[in-house]
């Protein structure tokens, strides 16, 4: 049963937004109305499920957020690997995620985020100055953590998506005096909303400890999981503006020897030099969480749960899940449709459905980024995908596909929701808004910071944290167990180096799930590790490499030419009726761990009477030098897509090591050299240029007040 809040507006308050110059476009509401809204409970939480709903829209966690801005990473992709012409545009979401972002772009534009920051902002002051607070401080105090919250996560996305923005904690006055401003740094920013943060957490209670505080309310346990990832953002690396802001007293920049972090034209990346300052705010708030009796909140022992639950619009029982941003079935919401476990689109039900679209997807290299015996990969990534298998007489089933660069996760599965929108599936004529919920913050990311902050402050993994009693080695390996199975020897197999294995095991936690494209930018790693993907990937195809995908060495011919599989006897209904299909179907799920997706079977097909097989790659695309040899072939086209992939992001590029290593090398520098965004590449301007740029009509409307930056 869908447990969300209604979040619903007043319709005299606080969504009320009229034509305005302002260049932030956002207009408070009058005096008199928030005298009348904030001196009485009821319409005080009317207005605060007014805040909430700005969570939802589409520049938000409605579908911007939440799908198209996840790539690009080195597991993350906008729409997969582009071509140069889809690089190219002026505006849209595949050139913005490869880091060729435009100050005309209209996918990028922070408007909604600083509707979020008012709406926020216009709760606290008219909270604040409110009778009720005195007369019922509990009830308005709570209202209070609330708004403080909301507004601290609206300029929390902005700071970390643009850079220095614009910032006030007022609300904008009706003469408009404190509407044109200049940006301020990041990090005024960020000690800002951490003090508002601080204060939040001590009105807040846990989930359930109060009537109506579900997992779509703000509540103690998100607060200090947020404040502890501002905290490590605050003290993270990033992108700075040197020109505008060259004051490097308290900025240490970036001295190692990374290509795609050099500084360039007064650009440079950097990061407060009392980062610790920060990283302990972080290992406390965790150790806190962690260690309270009070808590509601535990890992749920069965990782695919978590999905199956949340498509199926119910409460994980085991409060893996802090916050979940409500939507409604039918109403808003694009988790699921944009992602997730694939559909073919001929299905008639599929296509009204539209489920397990590619607007973020992954690739091969995630694939095998994975141990096999990790529980987690299969509801991570996925080969396979349900409609009309052209291998065996268009039968609908699930069946694998084959291309590396085109995977899709698998945490959203159309027949793990509801049967509500599964029965609107059935009449619509176009995309059902899912109203399954985004999932904001989840426990294991608790444990994964602490483990973070306390190995980079202590410098080992095995200093014990006096709050919680944990090192941050046991942290780690507490989420490791729930991937292995308690006693498994995996569990402590990782990495030699600590904060290595806290990036792998981050990214094999939540894949598709917003975090990792800002998780490498705070490491300064962003760079690095997408040219270590694309290493990989090439090299894979080449077939005559051997290859590291983050702690595995995969030998040159180890990978199968066919991978051979099989069914179980479990279906994809579980029990339910399909919708209608219109054709033979098998419903029966492929058996995952019969297939060889890691070693090659020299014998080929162990039973032909049991085992469907599948062409694998490099072979899959070539099966003669000669055939190789055309310049038209998939292989060299593929070999380019993934060496422009986030070319954005440096100033310039020199692939000439790497096609030296390669069979085919000359051929693949030949076509690359040809493709407008390759030949060098790189935006000329500036490296690592991961922040968005201000959308024009902002810059036009700030009254000279607004600049882009970083060459937009």
């Amino acid at each position: 049963m869908k447990k969300n809040i209604k979040y619903f507006v007043l319709a005299a308050g606080l969504m009320i937004f009229t034509a305005c110059d302002d260049f932030l476009d956002t207009e408070s509401p009058s005096k008199q109305t928030s005298e009348t809204v904030f001196n009485n409970e009821g319409m005080t939480r009317s207005a605060i499920m007014g805040v909430y709903s700005q969570l939802n829209v589409t520049n938000v966690y409605g579908q911007k957020m939440s799908v198209n801005w996840q790539g690009n990473s080195d597991i993350e992709f906008a729409s997969g690997f582009a071509s140069s012409d889809a690089l190219k545009t002026a505006s849209g979401d595949t050139p913005a995620q490869n880091f060729w972002d435009n100050s005309n772009n209209t996918t990028t534009v922070w408007t909604d985020l600083f509707k979020l920051a008012e709406l926020g902002s216009t709760a606290v002051e008219g909270i604040r100055n409110s009778n009720l607070i005195k007369t019922k401080p509990a009830v308005m105090k709570r209202y209070l953590g609330e708004a403080l919250v909301m507004r601290s996560l609206a300029y929390f996305e902005l700071a970390r998506r643009w850079g220095d923005v614009p910032f006030r904690s007022e609300t904008s006055s009706s003469d408009l005096k404190n509407v044109y401003m200049n940006k301020i740094s990041r990090d005024s920013i960020y000690n800002v909303i951490i003090a508002d943060m601080e204060e939040a957490i001590e009105y807040l209670p846990y989930i359930g400890s109060v009537a109506d505080y579900t997992v779509e309310r703000v509540s103690k346990g998100f607060a200090k999981g947020l404040l502890a990832r501002i905290a490590l953002f605050a003290g993270g690396w990033s992108l700075r503006d040197g020109n505008q802001f060259p004051d490097k007293s308290n900025v240490e920049e970036y001295s190692g020897n990374l290509p795609g972090m050099e500084a360039m034209g007064g650009y440079y990346v950097g990061r407060p030099k009392n980062w610790k300052d920060y990283y302990k705010i972080a290992e406390q708030q965790c150790a806190e969480l962690l260690s309270d009796p009070e808590n509601p909140h535990g890992l749920d022992p069965d990782f695919s749960n978590i999905w199956k639950t949340v498509c199926g619009l119910g409460v994980n029982p085991h409060g893996e899940n802090l916050f979940e941003c409500a939507n409604g079935v039918g109403q808003n919401g694009d988790i699921g449709t944009l992602m997730g476990s694939p559909q073919d689109g001929d299905l008639g039900w599929g296509n009204r459905g539209s489920f397990g679209g590619s607007y973020a997807s992954t690739n091969a290299y995630y694939f095998y980024s994975f141990s096999e015996n990790d529980k987690r990969r299969d509801t991570a990534v996925t080969w396979t995908k349900f409609g009309k298998n052209s291998d065996n007489g268009n039968t609908i089933e699930e069946y694998i596909t084959n291309n590396p660069l085109s995977l899709n996760f698998a945490k959203w599965n159309f027949f793990w929701t509801s049967d509500q929108y599964r029965a609107i599936c059935l009449t619509a004529t176009s995309r059902v808004p899912t109203g399954i919920n985004w999932i904001l913050m989840r426990y294991s990311d608790i444990y994964l910071m602490f483990a973070e902050a306390r190995y980079n402050l202590e410098g080992n993994k095995s200093s014990v944290n006096s709050v919680c009693g944990l090192s941050a080695a046991a942290a780690l390996e507490k989420v490791r167990e729930r991937a292995f199975g308690a006693g498994s020897p995996e569990i402590t197999n990782y990495d030699s180096d600590f904060m290595e294995a806290i990036m792998h095991e981050r990214a094999w936690e939540f894949g598709c799930e917003g975090i990792r494209k800002l998780d490498l930018v705070r490491w300064g790693m962003l760079d690095k590790k997408i040219e270590d993907m694309k290493e990989a990937l090439v090299k894979m195809l080449d077939g005559t490499n051997d290859f590291r995908i983050f702690d595995k060495t995969y030998v040159a011919g180890q990978l199968p030419t066919t991978v051979y599989y099989k069914y179980t006897d479990e279906t994809y209904f579980e029990g339910r009726p399909p919708l209608d299909l219109g054709d033979t179907y098998n419903a029966r799920l492929i058996d995952r761990s019969s297939a060889n997706f890691y070693t090659n079977i020299a014998g080929g097909n162990p039973d032909p009477n049991i085992y469907r097989e599948k062409e694998w790659f490099p072979l899959a695309y070539w099966h003669t030098e000669a055939n190789y040899e055309n310049e038209n072939t998939n292989a060299i086209e593929y070999y380019c897509r993934i060496l422009i992939c986030a070319s954005g992001l440096r100033a310039s590029y020199n692939y000439d090591t790497l096609f030296s290593q390669l069979k085919y090398g000359n051929l693949i520098k030949s076509r690359y050299e040809n493709y407008k965004v390759g030949s060098g590449g790189g935006n000329g301007v500036c490296n690592y240029r991961h922040l968005y740029a201000i959308y024009y009509e902002d810059i036009t409307k700030s009254k000279g007040f607004l600049k882009n930056s970083y060459g937009y």
